[in-house]
């Protein structure tokens, strides 16, 4: 049973015997606590969709639902389901945009390592691999020279997302891009 420190995005917990899936993670240090963070996690109850944010000290226990993480590759999306197929037995799973619309930045036809995470027999999360490579489609010329160091300029991915990049980077590169703070780290 982790502490509420050690719980991350995705990760299904047990409260009161409902199954809640963590969308949301905010780490708080108020002033005048004897070192104690706090953690304000918004969670959303598995089978009702149900959401309520909860307030933990570091060191409280959480304990883990029963959950499935199988590995998937990016299907096909119809109106507001996205689907995904299982890469073991091929069998679909489909979820909802808005319950994955933080995670559809990163993925594209050819995403890798992808898992669906299923908490009693339902699909209810997309887990992401640490780093991702995503295709540059707009930004600003490259200036010759511009060292991997210097400053940086906004760029569009194929997903639409925004980050900041090197001047040296150019449309059209491959980018690897840091899925939990949402920066480049480097080209593909």
């Amino acid at each position: 049973m982790p502490k509420a420190s050690e719980i991350k995005r995705n990760a299904a917990v047990d409260i009161n015997g409902e199954a809640y899936i963590i969308r949301d993670i905010e780490r708080s240090v108020p002033q005048g606590r004897a070192g104690g963070s706090l953690y304000r996690m918004r969670m959303y109850n598995v089978s009702t969709n149900h959401k309520i944010d909860e307030t933990f000290k570091d060191s409280d226990i959480l304990n883990l639902a029963d959950l499935i993480r199988r590995a998937v590759t990016f299907s096909y999306s119809d109106g507001d389901e996205y689907v995904f197929m299982d890469s073991e037995d091929y069998s679909s799973y489909s979820l909802n945009k808005e319950s994955i619309e933080d995670e559809l930045q990163f993925v594209t036809d050819d995403s890798q390592g992808l898992h669906v995470v299923i908490v009693n027999d339902a699909p209810v999360a997309l887990d992401l691999p640490g780093v991702v490579e995503l295709e540059i489609i707009e930004t600003d010329p490259s200036i010759k020279g511009g060292s991997a160091t210097a400053r940086t300029k906004p760029a569009k991915l194929s997903t639409g997302l925004m980050i900041q990049v090197p001047e040296h980077i150019s449309t059209g590169d491959r980018v690897k891009v840091n899925v939990e703070d949402r920066k480049f780290t480097g080209r593909a």
